[in-house]
């Protein structure tokens, strides 16, 4: 069986026991911290665990006119995933400690490269640790993978093709970001306030119950149906395109039409300061 959404710990405890174990990547991150995650994963993860760093290593280069976390070539994300230790057809699972808000990313980015069978470890580390699963902190040493680079099984837009697509009125931007970073009325990590003008904004922490886990197919399409218009594609968006591919994933449990990333989101929008900005809740 593949797991292409989510994975539960006692499912994942299972596979890891099975005959064919899956490759697991720990994606734990904090923003404006860039060597949090590997502190983490050093304190203690899942067993067999590699460190998958979205911060220093699995980005693409920064500079004017991108956003904080540029998409990294796509021959060299599948690279790094076979040096993981990725083999082709292998279960994936990426995990982290948010609510799988850091990890979503890495299971669009391995869709993005062609890997189909990746899922996120619903309720992350907690999840596991909850069931009694064991942490290690040592390193294993691990062989390459034959994973390479294929098809993208998903769709990613940039700035200019945004504006075009709000300018016209003709797709549906879902912004994930806290409400309070949507309004304009705080900003942590950017230099300019606010939204895309013609946004709707959905925080991904709406996508999970009181215990950290993802809401049901049917509560996730109750919260998302009302948005979606059937004659405009959806396009899911944030700060940095990092918490987007939550709502993506959100998406795709619902069952909804799939949506595509502004890979730059927020953080590439304002570099270029003719791209207008919007406050508040009115456009």
């Amino acid at each position: 069986m593949a797991y292409t959404t989510l994975i539960s710990a006692e499912d994942l405890q299972a596979l890891m026991r099975s005959d064919t174990p899956p490759c697991v990547l720990d994606c734990r991150m904090r923003l404006g911290d860039a060597d949090a995650g590997l502190r983490l994963f050093h304190q203690g993860h899942l067993p067999g665990a590699a460190h998958a760093d979205l911060e220093n290593r699995l980005v693409g280069k920064r500079g004017p006119g991108r956003g904080r976390h540029p998409l990294p070539e796509r021959d060299t994300l599948a690279a790094a995933l076979a040096a993981f230790g990725l083999n082709a057809g292998q279960q994936l699972v990426v995990y982290d400690d948010q609510g799988g808000a850091m990890a979503a990313r890495l299971w669009w980015m391995a869709r993005w490269v062609g890997h189909r069978q990746v899922a996120v470890l619903d309720g992350g580390i907690q999840a596991w640790q909850e069931i009694g699963g064991e942490l290690e902190e040592s390193v294993r040493a691990r062989q390459p993978g034959n994973f390479v680079l294929g098809t993208a099984l998903v769709r990613w837009l940039e700035s200019d093709e945004i504006r075009q697509a709000m300018d016209k009125q003709a797709a549906t931007l879902i912004d994930a970001r806290a409400a309070a970073r949507f309004r304009g009325e705080t900003e942590p990590h950017d230099p300019v306030a606010g939204h895309v003008p013609g946004a709707v904004n959905l925080p991904f922490a709406d996508n999970l119950d009181e215990r950290g886990r993802f809401k049901t197919a049917e509560q996730l399409r109750e919260l998302y149906q009302p948005l979606l218009a059937s004659d405009k594609p959806t396009i899911a968006m944030c700060g940095s395109g990092i918490t987007a591919c939550h709502t993506l994933l959100a998406l795709e449990l619902a069952g909804l039409a799939p949506a595509a990333l502004y890979a730059g989101s927020w953080s590439e929008w304002i570099t270029d300061d003719t791209r207008p900005v919007a406050t508040g809740t009115d456009d």
